[in-house]
Parts: structure tokens; C-alpha cells; sequence
């Protein structure tokens, strides 16, 4: 494609991401979660009022990540110096397109909504992501690797907050966690510069501002 044709894709990939119109290309792993929670006699939606709430504001910072994700990624994919690197974050974005579709549902579901400064996560992540593509490919790969691997750790974390009743919510974080290791690992096997320290750790002070606010709006 043409820089005009890219640029033009990613207006429409960028609008539909922060209107809620994206589908998923493989089934929600929602839909295989077991009937029974493990440890317990209660069907997997059988929340109280309380755990509802939470599992959806989880849900929603889920959510926002994967509209970062798609800013990041096709940012990156726009400023990419070749074009196997720009076919590899293209790919990553379509997965990322698939975890997008998975939380949108199960904010549905559990009566949640979408986070409110969806757009201004999105021009913040795509600003980001054009800063980190300009500065090279092999550093545009590191800001990958360490992106992933903190969504990977956050994912984590996400499995032990969620309600135990919740299967739906916990197969769909459990394999956005895969594919997050996946990406990272790629990124790095394509040749990934070292992330320093000091910009690991202020990627880690925005995401908790992030994921913070995410949470309540």
C-alpha cells in the first residue's frame, strides 16, 4: 500500500476502534469456558452485584488496553522502515483487533460500559507509537517487547482480581495474556534493541495512571 492508502486505513481502522465496530476473526475463548467455575457449585455468571461491578471495571481497563493497542500498533506499522516489520505489526494489530471484539462483549455481558476517554487513549497511544516508530525500527521492536510484556504482567494480575465465578472473563484474559507473550517474543526475535531503564519505568508510571483511571471512567 501507498502512504495515502495506509493513512487512509488507518483513519478507518482508528474510528472503528473508538466507535465499538470491530469484529473478531477467531471465536471468543469466552465460549469455551467451563459451566463450573473450578471450587464451586455456582454457574459462571452467578455474580453478586459487587463482583459484577468490579469483574466490569477490570473488563474496561482490559478494554482501553486494547484500544492502546491498536493506536500503538498501527502508528508503528505506518512509520515501519520495511516491510516485513510492517506486515509483523499489522498482524499483531489484527490479534489485538480480536481481543478488542472479546472485551467489548463481555463488557456487554457483565452491563459495563466502554471507558469514556476511549478517543483520547487512542490519540495519546497512536502519538506515542508514531514517537517510537521514527526513532527506528529496532527501537520501535524494544517499545513493542516492553509494552507487552508489562500488558502480559497486567493480565496476570487480572486473573487473580477477577471473581472466581467469572469463567467467561477469565478465558478471554487468559489468552489475550498468550497472544501478549507471543508479540513480545516476536518483537524480540526481529531484532529488538534493550529498553532503558528509566523508560521502562516511566512506560510503567503512565500505564498505572492508565489502568487507574480506566478502572472508574
Amino acid at each position: 500500500m501507498q502512504l495515502t492508502d495506509r493513512l487512509i486505513s488507518g483513519l478507518d481502522q482508528a474510528l472503528r476502534t473508538v466507535a465499538g465496530t470491530v469484529h473478531a476473526s477467531r471465536p471468543n475463548p469466552a465460549d469455551n469456558a467451563p459451566h463450573l467455575s473450578e471450587g464451586t457449585d455456582a454457574p459462571p455468571d452467578s455474580l453478586t452485584v459487587a463482583e459484577r461491578r468490579h469483574a466490569g471495571a477490570l473488563m474496561r481497563v482490559n478494554h482501553v488496553g486494547e484500544v492502546c493497542a491498536q493506536a500503538l500498533y498501527q502508528a508503528q506499522a505506518l512509520t515501519a522502515r520495511t516491510d516485513v516489520l510492517r506486515q509483523q505489526m499489522q498482524a499483531a494489530a489484527r490479534e489485538e483487533t480480536d481481543h478488542l471484539a472479546w472485551t467489548a462483549q463481555r463488557l456487554d455481558e457483565l452491563g459495563a460500559r466502554p471507558s469514556l476517554l476511549n478517543p483520547l487513549w487512542y490519540a495519546g497511544a497512536f502519538g506515542i507509537g508514531l514517537l517510537a516508530g521514527r526513532a527506528g525500527d529496532r527501537v520501535s521492536l524494544a517499545f513493542v517487547v516492553e509494552t507487552e510484556r508489562q500488558v502480559e504482567d497486567h493480565l496476570a494480575s487480572h486473573l487473580e482480581k477477577l471473581p472466581a465465578g467469572d469463567t467467561r472473563s477469565r478465558a478471554i484474559v487468559a489468552v489475550m495474556k498468550d497472544d501478549e507473550r507471543r508479540h513480545a517474543e516476536d518483537a524480540e526475535a526481529a531484532g529488538a534493541v534493550a529498553m532503558p531503564a528509566p523508560l521502562r519505568w516511566a512506560m510503567r508510571a503512565a500505564a498505572r495512571v492508565m489502568t487507574g483511571t480506566a478502572y472508574r471512567v
